[in-house]
């Protein structure tokens, strides 16, 4: 079977877009449209129904998708068998994505060692919101993602990396500095967020929903985007934020953030590897796993 046609295949069931899968892969959408063509005459079935907005798979198109993936992945397995050189060593593209909070400290270093210790990989990271990691992930687009909240989705499976907590970061002087405060407390002072789709913003709705409150039921006053605006934004002075701890702590050991806490609130999070669910790891994924796991482990 020709996986170039098998690969056009699953790249339009992926995004429910012709033009898009073209995108993806570099090449012309009447490309695509013909190698999905040439597939369903093969096999003498529809594969996909156009008659709607978006492309979505048959009932055979969805039996097909599963076992291209298999067959895909298999075939960039023995790509990659092939492309290690005679010593064993580890080659080939790793493209990983993180959210805000885990690849402002922790996944960069990890990455930096990882590429050191095995020379003839080519890493990529991409940083995104934590929804965006996960999507891309599911998508193939990303081999693997690392992010601060496990948002459902079929197609991802997570695994714990290291643990984290989000804290209520303030203004070096601040009245809440080093004290916890309640929600009436919390109420009075301007809150800067990040946008919806951050895992912090998640974890931090959890917790409020917890207790029968909403996040938009503070004073919020900016939202920002990503942790790195959030991170300015309380630095110079404009409000208060929850935040990740990796992310600022340098700034808490300097003291130019202080740390308070919401009263009642635990808001440990785990940091999770999200990996495809029907996608067989290549060698240099399985071999970063392995290496972040014993990494965190030290």
């Amino acid at each position: 079977m020709d996986t170039r046609q098998l690969a056009a295949f699953c790249a339009v069931v992926d995004r429910h877009s012709f033009s898009q899968a073209a995108e993806a892969l570099g090449v012309t959408q009447p490309a695509v449209s013909l190698q999905v063509r040439s597939l369903e005459k093969r096999l003498g079935v529809q594969l996909l129904d156009r008659s709607g907005r978006r492309v979505e798979p048959t009932e055979a198109g969805e039996r097909l998708y599963r076992g291209a993936q298999r067959l895909l992945a298999l075939e960039q397995q023995l790509l990659d068998e092939v492309a290690v050189g005679d010593d064993g060593d580890l080659g080939g593209d790793l493209r990983i994505g993180a959210s805000t909070g885990p690849a402002a400290v922790a996944v960069p270093l990890l990455l930096c060692e990882f590429q050191r210790a095995n020379p003839g990989v080519r890493i990529v990271l991409e940083v995104h919101d934590t929804q965006t990691v996960v999507e891309r992930v599911a998508d193939r687009q990303l081999e693997l993602g690392i992010v601060g909240a496990a948002r459902r989705h079929r197609g991802i499976r997570y695994e714990p990396l290291l643990r984290d907590e989000v804290i209520l970061a303030c203004p070096a002087g601040h009245r809440f500095a080093n004290t916890t405060v309640t929600l009436d407390e919390l109420r009075e002072e301007s809150l800067v967020v990040m946008q919806e789709g951050a895992g912090v913003r998640q974890v931090v709705e959890d917790e409020l929903r917890a207790r029968g409150i909403r996040l938009r039921d503070l004073d919020l006053r900016l939202e920002l985007g990503l942790q790195e605006s959030v991170r300015s934004a309380v630095l110079g002075g404009f409000g208060v934020a929850f935040i990740s701890r990796t992310a600022v702590e340098s700034e808490l050991a300097s003291g130019q953030l202080t740390e308070a806490r919401l009263e009642g609130m635990d808001a440990r999070r785990d940091i999770s590897l999200a990996r495809g669910s029907n996608r067989v790891p290549t060698r240099a994924a399985e071999a970063f796993v392995a290496f972040a796991h014993e990494r965190v482990a030290r």
